[in-house]
């Protein structure tokens, strides 16, 4: 009797961890999900700021629009932290090491949406 009984405990093992791990995974992905609605909510603070403000963050309203079209369970932050950055590079006002570092971990995350804006922007 005392095989059977250790025979049981071994099995219902793999189990239980499968199912804990399987439990954190899904903790964890609610956690991200709450974190990015946060970080969304928070981002549209930055819509009531005028276009000098902003400006001095080193955004566009076009950027803003850039971000919140996206999908819901896309971070807004992101996007704008990555822009914000490229346009200080573009100025020379950010380290090289500091600027490819912050946008080797955006490649890692996002895609780039495409700006809908004439070709004189761009220059």
């Amino acid at each position: 009797m005392p095989a059977i009984t250790s025979l049981g405990i071994a099995t219902a093992s793999p189990a239980i961890k499968a199912l804990s791990a399987l439990a954190g995974r899904i903790g964890q992905g609610l956690k991200e999900f709450a974190d990015r609605m946060k970080n969304r909510r928070d981002s549209f603070r930055l819509a009531d700021l005028d276009d000098r403000m902003l400006a001095d963050i080193g955004l566009h309203r076009s950027d803003l629009r850039d971000a919140y079209a996206g999908p819901l369970w896309r971070d807004p932050s992101e996007l704008l932290a990555r822009r914000a950055i490229e346009r200080r590079a573009r100025h020379g006002r950010v380290a090289t090491s500091q600027h490819q570092a912050v946008l080797f971990r955006a490649r890692l995350t996002l895609s780039y949406p495409a700006a809908k804006r004439s070709g004189r922007h761009l220059v």
